[in-house]
């Protein structure tokens, strides 16, 4: 099954042993530049990869200096109803397929990560390099709401006051405040994060197929209903948010 999936997308490298799946966002093999492309292909990449009853654990990681920073609007259609639709369906599904990878996720942050930290909080545990820092840069850049399950889980796993903070004034946490707030398990060196993740998943297979699944699932409980309370509300605000930059944009165009 992992041959049928392995190489299908251009922005995902995946390579696996003994069950452990390590999963590398990239562009053209430099760090990810973040487009309506790869929002739409990730989609497709997550439910294969938890489809795939071999897959044990999962290790997900960045490629080069930094785990994603760039975005850009190419293949995001924002300011039209069927545009948006097609976003918000997206943005609803990846998170949902993401925590339907039912094995334990490890993210491996390596590098700095301002755009959608939120892949990085729907895994089990994560280690970052001693240089990598979380912040929320794309959502207020082009003024509109972080709806995208940044708003909920962000204060989820840091507290309200803390994650409406990070939300609010673009606060870069550096992956030290990171892990003394609860959103980072270790801090390494470059040199020594995917050894060390590797590490950590080669413990964890030592354990059943079952048992990683179901304590997976266990785990997951809580983010699953935060979502389903929240992401599609959240999504649908951002939706408006970017309406009225539309707007706004036009009425200047205009003067």
């Amino acid at each position: 099954m992992f041959d049928s999936y392995r190489n299908n997308y251009d922005n995902v490298r995946m390579k696996r042993e003994d069950g452990i799946l390590e999963v590398a966002l990239h562009s053209e093999g430099g760090p990810l530049v973040f487009n309506g492309y790869v929002h739409e292909a990730l989609v497709r990449a997550f439910r294969d990869i938890g489809d795939d009853p071999e897959n044990h654990v999962v290790i997900l990681t960045g490629t080069g200096d930094d785990f994603c920073t760039q975005i850009t609007p190419d293949g995001f259609d924002f300011f039209t109803p069927t545009g948006y639709d097609k976003i918000l369906r997206e943005g609803t599904k990846v998170l949902e397929n993401i925590l339907d990878i039912q094995v334990p996720m490890i993210a491996a942050i390596n590098g700095p990560v301002t755009v959608h930290s939120e892949y990085a909080l729907l895994c089990d545990i994560v280690i970052a390099t001693d240089d990598a820092y979380f912040q929320d840069a794309p959502h207020p850049a082009f003024g509109i709401v972080p709806g995208d399950g940044l708003h909920v889980l962000w204060p989820e796993v840091i507290g309200e006051i803390r994650g409406r903070y990070f939300l609010l004034t673009g606060q870069k946490l550096s992956a030290l405040q990171a892990r003394e707030y609860g959103a980072v398990n270790e801090v390494v060196t470059r040199d020594a994060l995917l050894r060390r993740a590797w590490e950590l998943a080669r413990q964890m297979n030592r354990q059943s197929a079952l048992t990683l699944r179901y304590t997976r699932m266990a785990l997951s409980t809580r983010f699953r209903r935060r979502l389903r309370e929240g992401l599609s509300y959240g999504l649908a605000l951002e939706g408006i948010s970017a309406a009225q930059v539309a707007w706004l944009n036009a009425q200047k165009t205009k003067e």
